[in-house]
């Protein structure tokens, strides 16, 4: 008996669903189909009613003082929303030259693949009304949103995503880390969205300082199937995309000490992540959205 096809979107194949509609069109279907699996929980959010007052703090809105508390009590207090007491985030991007890469025609590249989660995983903690922002670095920064929950913040993020592809050689991530987690006044989420070709020292020391902190971390690892495990045949050319170093080799000779080598490194990441506290997960290009996206979602629900 033939299976059905599923009709979430979360759960479709992602180059056969990127193929329908440009990044915000995907990322709303995307949202929805996760949203209808989830059951409702009081931890979500979705309320904007008026929760308590607090002390008015320079940068504030004028138009939430209150200004008959001010008369009574001689104190400037403003009005605080269930909004403002919601989490706050932070996603680091990773847009250097290897995340521009696919091995295959048939999949989307890494980089595609990880601005189609941004997108998602920003919608539905905007609609969580949780406030997100946005850091995208290469060899330098290319983009920093300060976190902001209202609508607009996600046209913001889809923009920066679509008109600065970035594609620079190298990967700054301790500095991207670092500046992700500056966007956050107190403890909230930085989620890391990278194939993790940098510096693993430089990287755990921006986790550690991010972590002492008081943020959840996560870092979703995006990884091409054909990096994982070589299905090619004959000679390759196997050659570094940040890099100049190329080497020709047969590949059957070093496909048994290629899976080993890829093995060992996705487990000493675990590991170093582990340690720090950190969330990780090795994301395929070719799984269903709905597998990063959950997993963004859970680091939230941790949240006390």
């Amino acid at each position: 008996m033939p299976v059905a096809a599923p009709t979430r979107a979360d759960l479709i194949d992602p180059a056969s669903l990127a193929s329908l509609g440009r990044i915000e069109i995907i990322a709303r279907w995307v949202v929805d189909g996760f949203l209808s699996g989830l059951h409702r929980s009081p931890k979500k959010g979705f309320s904007v009613e008026f929760a308590e007052f607090r002390p008015y703090q320079p940068g504030d809105d004028l138009r939430f003082i209150d200004w008959r508390v001010v008369a009574r009590a001689d104190k400037w207090m403003v009005k605080q929303f269930e909004e403002e007491t919601n989490t706050r985030a932070a996603i680091v991007l990773d847009v250097s030259r290897s995340m521009d890469w696919s091995g295959s025609p048939e999949r989307l590249t890494k980089l595609r693949y990880a601005e189609q989660v941004v997108a998602a995983i920003a919608l539905l903690l905007i609609r969580q009304r949780d406030a997100v922002g946005l850091v995208r670095y290469d060899d330098r920064l290319r983009t920093v949103l300060p976190a902001r929950a209202r609508s607009i913040q996600w046209r913001r993020i889809v923009h920066a995503i679509e008109h600065d592809p970035g594609a620079g050689t190298d990967s700054r991530m301790a500095e991207g880390i670092q500046q992700g987690a500056k966007l956050i006044r107190r403890p909230g989420i930085v989620v890391v969205i990278s194939d993790l070709l940098v510096d693993a020292d430089q990287m755990e020391q921006a986790l550690r300082v991010a972590r002492a902190a008081g943020h959840q971390v996560t870092v979703l690892h995006i990884m091409d199937p054909a990096e994982m495990e070589l299905d090619t045949r004959g000679e390759a050319i196997f050659y570094d995309p940040e890099g100049t170093l190329e080497v020709t080799a047969t590949v059957s000779d070093v496909r048994q000490a290629y899976a080993k080598t890829v093995k060992h490194a996705i487990e000493e990441w675990r590991l170093r992540l582990a340690a720090l506290g950190a969330g990780y997960e090795v994301i395929r290009t070719d799984s269903p959205f709905g597998v990063p996206l959950r997993k963004a979602f859970a680091t939230r629900q941790r949240l006390p």
